[in-house]
C-alpha cells in the first residue's frame, strides 16, 4: 500500500486540528486554556524553527537566480527581451492583485464570526504592524546602509534589493570568481533545503498543534474561512493567469477560436498534474499549433518554466491582503507597494522550489515586508493543493502567451 504524501499529512492534521479544537471550543472543558496554550507554544516552536530558514534560503535563491538571470540578459536578442516582459507582467499581475483583492473582499467579507474570533486572539497582531514612515525614509529603506543588521531585523524588502545588487555584481566577475561564488550560494540554499525538509517531517504534528489553537478559539466556523480563502485566491490567480491570455491575444495577435483550441489540453494537463513543467511538452504542442516556431518556442517556454510563474506573486500577495483582512489591520498605501516589489521579485527565486516550501519561501518575505503576522500560515499551507490548479493554470496561460508575443519580435530580437 503506497504511504501518504506529505500533502496529505499536513492535510489531515489540519482536519483532525480544526476537529478537536472546535470540540474543545464547544465542550469547554476543564485545562482547555492550559492544553490550547501548550499546543500553541509547541506548534510555534516548530514555526520558528522553519522561519529560521527563509532569509539565507532567499538570499542565496535571489544571488544565483539574479546571476544567471544578468548573464542570460547580456546575451541580448529573444532571451533578453523575453526576461524583460517577464518582469513586467509579474509586476502587472501583482498589481493587479493589490486592486482587485481588497475589492473583492470589501464585497465579500469572510465569514464574520470567524474573523471576530482571530482578531479577537491575535493578541495584539495589529499592535505589531509598524507605522508607515514618511515618503523619504520609506524609499531610503530600500537601500540598507547595513545589511546584516537588516537581515537581523527581518527587514526583508532592503534584504532583497541587497541580494538583487549583490547577484548582478556577481555576474559581471571574471568566470572563476563568478563560478565559485554562485557554488558558494547554491550550496547554501541547498543546506537550507535540507534543513526545511527536516523540518517538514514534522509539518502535520505542527500544523495539527497550530490548528488545535485556531479550532478551540473560532470553533467549526474555521473551516468555513478556510474556504473562503480558497475562493479568493483562486478568484485572484485566475485573473492573474488572464492576463497571461492577453499577451498572446493582444501582444502576439492571436485569433480567440485558436488560442482556445490550443490552450484546452494544456489546461487539462495544468489542472491534472498542477505542474507547470509537466505541462511543458503539451505547451511546446500548442504552440506549434499556434504557427509559432520551434527555434521560438523551445526558448522561450523554457525560460518562462524556469523563471516566469504569473500567478505566484499575484496569489502571494493576495494571501497577504487575506490575512490584514482577517485580523483588521489597515494597510498604507507604501505597504501594499513593498509586498508588491517584494512578491514579484521572490517569486523569480523560488520557481524549481517544492511547492510545500514555496509557500514559506515566497510568502514569509512578504509577511516581513509588510508587518504581517505569520501565525495562519501553516494552516493556509494545508489547502494550499485547493487553489493551485488555478495557480498552474494561469502560469500555463502566461508562458504560451508570452511565446505567443515573441513570436512576433522574433525577428528584431535576432532570433
Amino acid at each position: 500500500m503506497k504511504a501518504p504524501s506529505l500533502t496529505t499529512m499536513i492535510l489531515g492534521g489540519l482536519v483532525s486540528g480544526l476537529l478537536a479544537g472546535a470540540l474543545l471550543h464547544a465542550v469547554q472543558a476543564p485545562g482547555e486554556a492550559g492544553l490550547v496554550a501548550g499546543a500553541e507554544a509547541i506548534g510555534g516552536v516548530w514555526l520558528d524553527a522553519l522561519r529560521m530558514t527563509i532569509i539565507p534560503l532567499v538570499f542565496a535563491l535571489l544571488v544565483t537566480g539574479m546571476a544567471r538571470a544578468a548573464e542570460t540578459a547580456g546575451r541580448g536578442g529573444l532571451a533578453g527581451r523575453a526576461l524583460v516582459v517577464f518582469a513586467l507582467l509579474l509586476l502587472a499581475s501583482t498589481s493587479l492583485a493589490a486592486l482587485v483583492a481588497p475589492a473583492l473582499l470589501s464585497a465579500w467579507p469572510a465569514p464574520a464570526e470567524a474573523a471576530a474570533a482571530l482578531r479577537a486572539t491575535a493578541e495584539g497582531a495589529a499592535a505589531r504592524i509598524p507605522e508607515t514612515p514618511p515618503l523619504a525614509e520609506w524609499l531610503r529603506a530600500f537601500i540598507p546602509a547595513n545589511p546584516v543588521k537588516a537581515a537581523a531585523d527581518g527587514a526583508m524588502a532592503s534584504l532583497v534589493v541587497f541580494a538583487l545588487i549583490f547577484g548582478l555584481a556577481v555576474s559581471r566577475l571574471d568566470g572563476a570568481r563568478r563560478d565559485a561564488l554562485v557554488l558558494v550560494f547554491d550550496g547554501v540554499q541547498a543546506a537550507m533545503m535540507v534543513i526545511v525538509r527536516w523540518v517538514l517531517v514534522l509539518a502535520p504534528a505542527g500544523v495539527f498543534l497550530l490548528a488545535l489553537t485556531v479550532g478551540a478559539r473560532t470553533g467549526i466556523g474555521a473551516v468555513g474561512l478556510l474556504g473562503h480563502y480558497v475562493i479568493v485566491i483562486t478568484l485572484v490567480c485566475l485573473l492573474a493567469g488572464a492576463l497571461g491570455l492577453g499577451a498572446a491575444l493582444l501582444g502576439g495577435r492571436t485569433p480567440p477560436g485558436q488560442l482556445a483550441a490550443a490552450m484546452t489540453p494544456v489546461g487539462a494537463m495544468a489542472i491534472s498534474t498542477q505542474s507547470s513543467l509537466a505541462c511543458l511538452p503539451v505547451m511546446l504542442a500548442a504552440c506549434g499549433r499556434l504557427g509559432i516556431p520551434e527555434r521560438v518556442s523551445g526558448l522561450v517556454l523554457p525560460m518562462g518554466v524556469a523563471l516566469f510563474r504569473i500567478t505566484s506573486p499575484a496569489g502571494n500577495l493576495a494571501v497577504a491582503l487575506y490575512v490584514a483582512h482577517l485580523y483588521g489591520v489597515p494597510l498604507a498605501p507604501a505597504q501594499v507597494v513593498s509586498g508588491i516589489l517584494v512578491a514579484a521579485l521572490v517569486s523569480l527565486a523560488a520557481v524549481g522550489v517544492a511547492s510545500s516550501v514555496t509557500f514559506f519561501t515566497t510568502l514569509v518575505p512578504i509577511f516581513m515586508s509588510m508587518g504581517l503576522p505569520m501565525e495562519l500560515l501553516p494552516l493556509l499551507l494545508a489547502v494550499e493543493t485547493l487553489p493551485d490548479f488555478s495557480r498552474t493554470l494561469g502560469n500555463v496561460a502566461g508562458h504560451v502567451g508570452v511565446t505567443a508575443w515573441a513570436n512576433r519580435w522574433r525577428g528584431a530580437a535576432g532570433a
